[in-house]
C-alpha cells in the first residue's frame, strides 16, 4: 500500500525519530509498503518519518530494484567527503549541493531482527546519510551550501558531471 509523504515543513521531518523495540508484523508491513512508496515516487531512500512515522527506520535502494532496509541504523565510521546535489521526496522540486563522506560504515537492524555492517561508498553512502539525517529530524535543506533551481538542475548536473 502507497503511502503519503510527509511534506516539509511539517513538524513531523523536524523531530528525533524513536528507536525501534521489537519487530512485529505491523513492522515488516511499514516496510514493504514503504517500499512500494519510494518506488512509486521514483526515489532511491524513504525515511519511516517521511510516511508521517516515528521510528528509526529507513530504506535505500543499493543497485536496480536491491532494497536495504535500516532498522536503528548508526553510522560508526566515516571518511572522504564529496559535495553533489541532492533532492528529497518531502521537498518536491528542490535541489541542493551538500558535503557527504564518501565512505561509511554502518549497524543496523534487518527485519529478521539480525544485526548487521555494512559499508558504503560514493553514491549509496550519500543515500544513507541523507535517510539517517530524517531519523534525527534534518533534512538535506539544513546542511545544504547552494540552492539549485529545479530549471537548472539539468544544466547543473551537466557542467558537473565530471567533479
Amino acid at each position: 500500500m502507497r503511502l503519503p509523504i510527509i511534506l516539509y515543513p511539517d513538524y513531523r521531518l523536524k523531530r528525533m525519530a524513536e528507536p525501534v523495540k521489537v519487530i512485529t508484523d505491523e513492522l515488516v508491513e511499514l516496510l514493504d509498503n514503504m517500499q512500494e512508496t519510494m518506488v512509486a515516487h521514483d526515489g532511491v531512500g524513504l525515511s519511516a518519518p517521511q510516511v508521517g512515522v516515528n521510528l528509526q527506520i529507513a530504506i535505500v535502494e543499493a543497485d536496480e530494484g536491491e532494497v536495504i532496509e535500516l532498522i536503528n541504523p548508526k553510522i560508526i565510521k566515516r571518511s572522504g567527503e564529496d559535495i553533489d546535489v541532492e533532492g528529497c521526496l518531502s521537498l518536491p522540486g528542490k535541489y541542493g549541493t551538500v558535503k557527504r563522506s564518501t565512505e561509511i560504515t554502518v549497524i543496523y537492524f534487518d527485519r529478521e531482527g539480525d544485526e548487521l555492517e555494512m559499508e558504503a561508498f560514493d553514491y549509496l553512502a550519500r543515500i544513507i546519510q541523507h535517510e539517517v539525517d530524517h531519523l534525527q529530524g534534518k533534512v538535506f535543506i539544513d546542511k545544504q551550501i547552494e540552492a539549485i533551481p529545479e530549471a537548472e538542475l539539468e544544466k547543473y548536473m551537466e557542467e558537473h558531471q565530471h567533479d
